[in-house]
């Protein structure tokens, strides 16, 4: 016995039991270095007249034997001679598929595709493998070559017999081990079944150059006899025939002649969805690095997009072969429900070739098809609104929360994709419509936050909103004001331009007249909750009238405030509100809606609270029944409204009163 040309048994027991996390992927290297010798084969016709080939007769044959325990893998490739197979089954990591191809790397494209690199794939089979006998024959030579071992010392070279050139590696399987304990057991008799077979060729190796077949096992309606009775019924036969597996050719490199039913159709079967995608992408990049690309935007959400559960990513390729089902580096959170196939020969592997080795190349990539997915979105947001507002019922949320989540630093990536909905305009509106149709003089994006666009519309401060000319984005998603914290500003671009004095406003109002070009601008506005204590819409005269009623009415609120207690940070006079006795409204960072989210979730007991600021609308008769009772000195009347009049505000803002009981307690008390 020949002993491995390494220090070690323990590299061999690495390459064995460490290097790889699943063992299924045996098939996927040995149909990868089949594959390898038929392209060497090919390329060494076009240089060596002696050898005759016909390249539609390069295959790889796949065969169980569950008598003898086999499985065999064929090929009609090139061979090795007695000294390959010492050099490359005899020393452990040296790949002669890497030398071929760096010897012959102009012919490396369309009609060659070496896979290996790193000469250790063939030892996978000793993962599921306690013997591996390998029968070849190079082209050229009359005498073939066996070697033969067990995966633990050393093996054995000897001559043999094979018809033609080629090679047939062939795994004697373990014994199968029962599961102990609660741990799992190993069925490695599962490598014989047909069905078992053909879902891992199809999944790690379907789109291999040449086609990979096998014997399956198919059905058949016998023929009807001639004296078959009236009531006969048929009866049916199975028969195998040879089948190829495989696909071959990707629909991702197929150049100018794919239809978009037939991109509809890989994306159905490939991601298991019974809808049609919204929108698909495909691109192949060239220079440093190369690669295709066939990406998906979904018709609808996944069911479980927005749970701990769902795994991101793109399936990456490499000359063919799927290397990881989904490799979430290629994509960001925000576009976690983008589906596709990513496909390479320059990402460096590690030496499994389940993982990538470098980031660099996998990060352009990245950069890439995020681009590229913007693009898209912002094409069908322009040219197809319908399709991308369902897109935006669908997904939207992920973008406003990748904004969030980034802490804004998306928010110019991200933020002319969104779309909320427009108080004034009763629809769908992007940030940048809403900027181009404010009125002269507005400085923020103001938006309302709840859980229904109704109860949003009737809320006061929103309703005062609109009366002063400014529109208001209705919020209904948990994230919304989470993300507009985030943005603090938007970035509005090509703005009316505004004027610092009448002059310079009457000198361009006169050039436009003239024929010139209306002056634009780009601007940074503010965005707004309308709830908050800090805005106010009201006219120079309002505030002026307010801030009087407020002075002339100090000791109101302070005894409000004191019967409210530490509900309120402080009651006063608001110069927004029209029909509306009253309003809550909040002061710093914190809103009520956001208080309200934040109390929803699993840390409810420890949610801080907004400062609450009860505003009191003075041209409302009921401001004048509490003047009454101030006046009058009833506290007990005075305590009564104002308890009265927080509680309602709430009832407004879509959350409940400190105590329901003695709410109703009250209004009876009243009737």
């Amino acid at each position: 016995m020949r002993k491995f040309k390494t220090e070690s048994k323990k590299l061999l027991d690495l390459m064995i039991n460490s290097i790889y996390t699943n063992k299924e992927i045996f098939l996927r290297e040995l149909i990868s270095n089949a594959s390898d010798a038929e392209d060497k084969l090919y390329l060494k016709s076009l240089t060596d007249s002696s050898i005759k080939l016909d390249e539609d007769s390069l295959s790889i044959r796949v065969t169980p034997d569950k008598d003898a325990r086999t499985l065999t893998i064929s090929d009609n490739g090139t061979g090795m001679t007695a000294d390959e197979l010492e050099a490359n089954l005899g020393t452990i990591a040296h790949s002669g598929s890497e030398e071929f191809k760096t010897a012959n790397a102009e012919h490396q494209g369309d009609d060659v595709d070496i896979i290996g690199q790193f000469g250790v794939g063939f030892y996978s089979a000793f993962m599921v493998a306690s013997k591996v006998r390998v029968v070849t024959r190079a082209a050229g030579e009359d005498v073939a070559h066996v070697w033969e071992s067990d995966g633990l010392e050393g093996y054995t070279i000897e001559d043999g017999e094979r018809d033609h050139c080629g090679t047939d590696v062939i795994l004697t399987l373990k014994e199968d081990v029962e599961g102990t304990d609660g741990a799992e057991g190993e069925r490695y008799s599962r490598y014989l079944e047909e069905w078992e077979l053909k879902n891992l060729i199809k999944q790690y190796s379907n789109y291999v150059r040449h086609p990979i077949q096998m014997m399956v096992t198919k059905s058949r309606q016998k023929p009807k006899p001639e004296d078959a009775p009236e009531d006969y019924k048929p009866e049916y036969e199975d028969y195998t025939e040879l089948e190829t597996i495989n696909s071959m050719t990707p629909i991702w490199k197929k150049r100018g002649d794919v239809e978009q039913k037939d991109y509809d159709e890989f994306y159905k079967s490939a991601f298991h969805d019974w809808e049609d995608p919204a929108r698909t992408i495909t691109f192949h990049a060239e220079g440093a690095l190369e690669y295709d690309a066939l990406l998906f935007i979904p018709g609808k959400a996944p069911f479980d997009l927005y749970s701990k559960d769902y795994e991101k990513g793109l399936a990456l390729y490499s000359s063919n072969v799927l290397i990881m089902d989904k490799c979430a580096d290629l994509l960001p959170d925000y576009y976690n429900f983008v589906r596709g196939v990513v496909d390479s020969p320059d990402v460096t592997l590690n030496i499994s070739r389940e993982t990538l080795q470098q980031n660099r190349q996998l990060h352009a990539i990245a950069n890439r098809i995020e681009k590229k997915v913007t693009s898209e979105l912002q094409a069908m947001r322009d040219q197809d609104r319908d399709a991308y507002e369902k897109f935006f019922e669908n997904f939207g949320r992920g973008l406003k929360f990748g904004i969030y989540s980034s802490y804004g630093m998306k928010a110019s990536e991200l933020a002319d994709l969104l779309l909320f909905w427009s108080a004034r305009e009763k629809k769908m509106v992007t940030l940048a419509e809403y900027a181009k149709a404010m009125p002269a003089g507005q400085k923020a994006v103001y938006y309302a936050a709840g859980d229904s666009r109704d109860r949003l519309e009737k809320m006061p401060v929103v309703r005062a909103a609109l009366d002063h000319g400014c529109d208001v984005l209705l919020c209904t998603a948990d994230v919304d004001e989470f993300t507009f914290q985030a943005m603090r500003t938007y970035e509005a671009k090509g703005l009316p331009k505004t004027y610092e004095d009448d002059a310079a406003r009457e000198a361009a109002e006169k050039a436009v007249a003239d024929g010139a070009e209306p002056e634009v601008e780009d601007r940074s506005l503010e965005l707004k909750n309308v709830a908050a204590g800090d805005v106010d819409f009201a006219t120079e005269d309002e505030k002026k009238a307010a801030e009087e009623t407020a002075k002339a009415n100090e000791d109101l609120f302070d005894a409000m405030k004191e019967a409210l207690g530490d509900k309120v940070t402080k009651v006063t006079v608001s110069a927004r509100l029209t029909d509306a006795p009253a309003a809550i409204t909040s002061e710093g960072p914190l809103s009520l809606e956001m208080e309200k989210v934040l109390a929803a979730g699993p840390d409810a007991g420890e949610a801080p609270k907004a400062q609450r600021v009860l505003e009191l609308n003075a041209k409302h008769p009921v401001f004048d029944k509490l003047k009454a009772a101030q006046e009058s000195g009833d506290k007990e009347k005075l305590s009564l409204y104002a308890g009265l009049l927080y509680d309602q505000a709430l009832l407004v803002e879509g959350m409940l009163p400190d105590d329901p009981v003695a709410f109703a307690s009250h209004v009876c008390e009243l009737m």
